[in-house]
């Protein structure tokens, strides 16, 4: 039999394009175990699908100043050793990570047994978790293509994303039933990503006054961010988090806000969701979430409203800027096909 441990944590998109291959690789008899952290998302999300799964000691790997950076290189070199003798066991024949803080042990991890490694990056710029990690791949695959200018040419292989396949059958009568909505109004469905945007939050709830007269309101708001007081207002949901329900509640959606988390919106992409993307500043990130919608837009998948410029009105105006337009943006959408991206990485990783 066949073995593969995948690895990625530290957010839920570091997460779910794992659960688009781990399916396809189970049907053709492979044994998949999964290496996290003890503590993080990952953990919930992986042994909730019922995937075997480790835990290991992790350090995050900070761009600015704290206390814990120098404690965490510690940590990094004990998970080093915990992933290694779960490799070692487990004698896997490929190691597929989706990066993230976590997989950076993994990686060092699988290249000190021999074990190829392949990366997956989903931003045009790799992140440092992945950066640190090239020097023990054997492949790197990119959403997209114009990531293949920061990676090493002779490993680079542009993939796109892996989208899971039960997003693609959610029925809309099902979705508009658990939310408790009408056919008679479209729905705005706002994900602000797995932990939650304040910024994005706060607009969306300052505008409802004036969105409810003609839309219907889904908010993902992230753990510990919803607001009793909204509790039983006609036409809005909040929820922390969604999963099982989410094909369904994204299947009834007509427009996206959203952060510009890469695989968030191949997802939206797929599904023909036209989009407002508000990506992370760069005063919070890296700037790879501002590449990414820039990349959206230039492609006419989206309207991008910089975080800088988020006021209740701005929305509003982006809001009736994709309403009035979605015929064209999904015109756009329509050009895209992302159906070859499965199955070039499993034939890759059958190659292995």
């Amino acid at each position: 039999m066949k073995k593969i441990i995948f690895t990625g944590g530290g957010s839920a998109g570091h997460v779910t394009p794992n659960l688009a291959l781990i399916p396809k690789l189970k049907e053709r008899g492979w044994h998949v175990h999964y290496i996290g952290s003890k503590t993080g998302i990952e953990k919930e999300i992986i042994e909730r699908a019922g995937i075997p799964y480790s835990g290991i000691a992790s350090g995050k790997l900070r761009r600015y100043f704290d206390w814990k950076n120098f404690k965490d290189p510690f940590r990094v070199v004990k998970g080093v050793m915990e992933a290694s003798w779960i490799i070692r066991k487990q004698k896997p024949d490929v190691i597929f990570s989706k990066g993230g803080f976590v997989s950076v042990p993994v990686v060092i991890g699988g290249w000190l047994n021999k074990v190829p490694v392949y990366l997956h990056e989903s931003d045009i710029t790799p992140g440092l978790a992945n950066r640190i990690a090239i020097k023990f791949a054997s492949k790197i695959f990119v959403t997209f293509e114009e990531a293949k200018r920061h990676l090493p040419a002779d490993k680079t292989i542009f993939a796109g994303a892996p989208i899971r396949e039960e997003l693609l059958q959610g029925s809309k009568e099902k979705g508009l039933r658990f939310l408790g909505f009408t056919f008679r109004k479209p729905v705005i469905t706002v994900m602000g990503g797995s932990l939650g945007a304040v910024r994005i939050n706060e607009a969306v709830r300052e505008l409802l006054p004036k969105l409810l007269p003609n839309y219907q309101v889904v908010h993902l708001c992230g753990k510990g961010n919803l607001d009793p007081a909204l509790e039983g207002t006609s036409g809005y949901r909040q929820f922390e988090y969604v999963s099982e329900e989410l094909p369904d509640l994204l299947a009834a959606t007509d427009f996206v806000i959203s952060r510009a988390g890469s695989n968030a919106i191949f997802e939206f992409l797929t599904m023909h969701k036209p989009m407002v993307l508000i990506p992370l500043s760069r005063a919070q990130s890296r700037g790879d979430q501002i590449l990414n919608a820039q990349a959206f837009e230039k492609k006419g998948y989206c309207h991008v409203l910089q975080e800088e410029g988020l006021t209740p009105a701005a929305l509003a105006a982006a809001i009736q800027e994709v309403a009035e337009n979605k015929q064209r943006y999904l015109q756009n959408m329509k050009q895209y096909s992302g159906e070859d991206t499965l199955k070039q990485i499993l034939s890759y990783l059958e190659k292995a």
